[in-house]
């Protein structure tokens, strides 16, 4: 990937590039709403530049992300891409537990007959 002859990028443009937001205008709302942090410091304004190394700190749906920044993209590409701009320094949020536990299984002859059983049924019928 080609970046930037400076070496930076503005921040709505590279939230937009690693597909974070769905638009350039959704990434600029977020940052002057104050909810996206560059190396731990709240940051106002859309144009602010990055540069890889920096950490950014922001609510993505329900979940706060900290993403570090390895490279800055020329184009919003195909996700394989874009996580190549990366790297999530999040833990793995934990899988949660289904309450009921895994399906039981039901005894034979119990309910309803399933498709296997119903062939059989109607093979026995004249």
């Amino acid at each position: 990937m080609t970046q930037s002859p400076d070496g930076k990028l503005r921040l709505d443009k590279w939230q937009w590039y690693a597909r974070f937001f769905k638009s350039r205008t959704l990434s600029a709302e977020a940052v002057t709403g104050g909810k996206v942090r560059v190396n731990r410091q709240p940051v106002h304004k859309p144009g602010f530049t990055i540069k890889p190394g920096d950490v950014l700190t922001f609510a993505q749906s329900r979940q706060i992300r900290v993403i570090e920044v390895l490279e800055l993209g020329d184009r919003r590409g195909p996700a394989p891409e874009a996580q190549s701009l990366y790297r999530d320094l999040d833990p793995p949020a934990p899988r949660p537990k289904d309450p009921a536990g895994p399906t039981p299984r039901r005894a034979p002859g119990a309910g309803r007959p399933t498709k296997k059983e119903r062939r059989a049924i109607d093979l026995l019928k004249p």
